[in-house]
């Protein structure tokens, strides 16, 4: 395998032989096709990390909570002044001269239908993330509004929690994985580099992105998208157990939760082993087709009007407080801490996997493509999804006098949210029983996509590594999830992608520059 740069091109090589840096530095064995000392040093720092989790879980729970308190204490405007550069960004360049190049060159067409692309896209990016904050975060903004606005001005406080909602579920999280996305994929498929996280450095690193400074960069990615996946996949597990003990009354134990991790970690290993079209491919049009179903019936059986305006009530709030929810000068701390730094964290860290997947799945589409397809069109279904059922939770409180999901929230019960307000809708109980095998398959294809990327960095670029490969760090993500499960529960879990986030947000900073580098270079070549 041997990729070809423009000559033309001074922030790039003339030529670069990934043969040469996937051949010299790959070790093969035990079926392995690993990139050295990348997979050697995340593998071994995974291994005793879980192993002192499992055996110290009180000192690892403490350890944890320090831990986030130190970071959103010290850097929540780092997180916020970085998320509010990547939106810039990305928006600049879909108006910008760039957005004509292909990803890929100009004879590139894409390898995926636009509905099969827009389902990755969307299933890897926030399913159980919707799924579970879809109505418990609206319901927690009425009752404590950001931005100092009183819980007794009921319309400005409703106006105000969907705005909040939105601004962490909007441009902001998209634009964090469109950096990544893009980035990644035009350094691979324009200049024929690795699909790596360093790769998108050599216009700022030369040639030492080969070096130290590059498997500094990848180690960083893996440890982020390993813990950030393994905060998502606790979501999934609390809120699947809860539904299963809601409707079927099985135990809420720690037992059980480690039990349901390994179960869906093997069917995502499945899912891995069968490959991107196989296996991620359809697991996520059925998702898409599983989630449009609830939300048209929510949408049919709920407030149905109320919905309707509050979508476009949500937009216009959301648009007219976007700026004052960004700022991280003068706001709520309880907001800023509980809330936004812990989803731009979390966000980040999730960005090395769900930008190299997207990357993968968005070869020959244009940059405006991408980028409309990336950061606008997932804000409008968030918009809907959240306006759907936080809105219809919000009716049921403020309209019905429902206290159902408000008391999930006094009690932080959030994995029971979902099932407490789908509790008053006709079919409640098929409804619910839809919702738990959405979450599973969610938790599915969020694994399965997260393996396939890890196993793409640790094998230096290949976008095929051996199955053996694929098995090891689909496991290693269950095993991690039910440490940190055990080890603290959701509090440990926010605090080890809060962690993670905070270095990998300067890695994306410096993302921008050489994305921008690149791009000017494309253009260049083109004009001439």
């Amino acid at each position: 395998m041997s990729g070809r740069i423009r000559s033309d091109d001074k922030n790039l090589p003339q030529t670069y032989d990934t043969d040469y840096e996937l051949g010299q530095d790959n070790v093969e064995a035990w079926g392995f096709d690993v990139h050295n000392p990348v997979f050697f040093v995340s593998a071994a720092i995974i291994v005793v990390f879980v192993g002192v989790t499992l055996a110290l879980p009180a000192v690892t729970k403490e350890f944890f909570e320090g831990l986030r308190t130190a970071v959103t204490s010290n850097f929540d405007w780092l997180f916020i002044l970085a998320g509010n550069v990547f939106v810039v960004f990305t928006l600049y360049l879909i108006v910008s001269p760039f957005g004509h190049i292909r990803l890929g060159g100009l004879d590139a067409r894409p390898e995926f239908s636009f509905t099969g692309w827009l389902a990755m896209l969307f299933a890897a990016g926030m399913g159980i993330g919707l799924m579970f904050f879809g109505v418990l975060e609206p319901v927690a903004h009425f009752q404590k509004p950001p931005l100092f606005v009183s819980p007794e001005n009921i319309e400005r406080a409703r106006d105000t929690a969907m705005a909040a909602t939105i601004y962490h579920w909007g441009l902001h999280p998209w634009a964090i994985y469109a950096v990544v996305g893009l980035s990644l994929a035009f350094f691979s498929y324009n200049r024929g580099l690795p699909l790596t996280i360093r790769s998108v450095f050599y216009p700022l690193l030369g040639d030492r992105v080969w070096g130290w400074p590059g498997h500094v960069i990848d180690t960083l990615a893996v440890f982020a998208t390993l813990f950030g996946l393994a905060t998502s996949l606790g979501f999934g597990a609390e809120q699947a157990l809860a539904g299963m003990n809601y409707l079927f009354g099985v135990p809420a134990t720690d037992i059980n939760k480690v039990i349901l991790i390994a179960c869906i970690t093997g069917m995502a290993t499945l899912s891995v082993v069968a490959g991107l079209d196989s296996g991620v491919k359809r697991l996520s049009e059925i998702n898409m087709v599983l989630a449009f179903a609830l939300l048209v019936f929510v949408i049919i059986a709920g407030p149905t009007a109320a919905i309707i305006t509050g979508f476009f009530d949500s937009l216009a709030s959301y648009a007219w407080r976007i700026v004052p929810l960004s700022n991280p000068v003068g706001r709520d701390e309880a907001f800023l801490h509980g809330w936004t730094t812990f989803y731009w964290a979390w966000w980040i860290s999730w960005s090395p996997f769900v930008g190299m997947f997207i990357a993968r799945v968005s070869r020959g589409r244009t940059v405006r493509e991408f980028l409309i397809c990336v950061l606008i069109v997932p804000t409008l279904v968030s918009v809907l999804w959240m306006t759907t059922f936080g809105g219809t939770a919000l009716v049921q409180l403020i309209d019905g006098g429902y206290q159902g999901v408000a008391e999930t929230v006094s009690e932080w019960q959030p994995e029971l949210s979902l099932y407490k307000m789908l509790e008053p809708l006709p079919l409640t109980g098929i409804l619910s029983f839809i919702g738990i095998v959405l979450v599973i398959v969610f938790f599915v294809t969020s694994s399965d996509s997260g393996s396939l990327v890890i196993d793409t960095i640790t094998s230096g670029g290949k976008l095929e590594p051996p199955v053996a490969q694929r098995i090891f760090w689909a496991v290693f993500e269950g095993l991690v999830a039910i440490a940190l499960m055990l080890g603290g529960g959701l509090a440990s879990l926010q605090a080890a992608a809060i962690a993670t986030g905070l270095p990998f947000a300067i890695v994306l900073l410096g993302m921008c520059y050489c994305l921008y580098s690149g791009l000017r270079a494309e253009q260049k070549f083109l004009s001439a």
